[in-house]
């Protein structure tokens, strides 16, 4: 009489997701237990605070381009990061309330200690943007804002590098969201340069 052994089907793999440019990679149960424990970082808290005022910049160089850009494609695209960067600051400023931590003000310096956030405009180089009209106006706003979003990619692959950071499930949505979503804003406003150059040339 033979004795045949039940088939033992293999655990489907627990995969957990890479940061921005990182593959994602099969963890183990005891691992994925410990992750769904994972609490925010001192590096989540300084990312959010930082990304405010990184934002709240942005919002104040859109709020420049109804009275002085020359091109409709700028405009719609200066609405569209306005929505998306207002609604933002608002997710923040919660996630760092209902955590006790604090909450900078709508008025923020912009600054990261004492020195300027990766990609945030000098003084200089705002009061520049503010005096300029039509198409010089639409050069420096482009520039600026790429240099500015390259900026918050930074701020992201920061955040991912230094241990912890960026775990907890919200902070770990809302940087690889900004990763993405700026990595194409960028890529807009490449097009929008090449599309400018050539105006300027006609």
């Amino acid at each position: 009489m033979s004795c045949r052994t039940a088939r033992v089907e293999p655990a489907a793999p627990i995969v957990q997701p890479g940061a921005p440019g990182e593959a994602p990679r099969a963890i183990t149960a005891a691992a994925a237990v410990d992750l769904s424990k994972v609490a925010y970082t001192g590096a989540d808290i300084k990312f959010m605070q930082g990304m405010i005022g990184h934002h709240q910049q942005a919002v104040e160089m859109v709020a420049l381009i109804p009275a002085r850009a020359a091109r409709d494609d700028l405009r719609q695209l200066g609405k569209r990061i306005d929505i998306s960067q207002t609604d933002e600051i608002a997710m923040m400023k919660h996630w760092l309330a209902v955590r006790g931590q604090q909450v900078p003000g709508d008025n923020a310096t912009h600054m990261h200690g004492s020195t300027l956030m990766p990609g945030m405009l000098t003084p200089e180089e705002m009061a520049r943007l503010s005096a300029a009209t039509g198409a010089d106006f639409d050069r420096l706003f482009l520039q600026g804002m790429i240099k500015h979003h390259e900026g918050a990619l930074t701020m992201v692959r920061d955040l991912f590098a230094t241990p912890g950071g960026g775990q907890d499930p919200e902070v770990f949505a809302f940087a690889s969201d900004v990763d993405a979503d700026q990595r194409m804003e960028i890529d807009r406003m490449g097009a929008l340069l090449v599309s400018l150059a050539k105006d300027i040339r006609q």
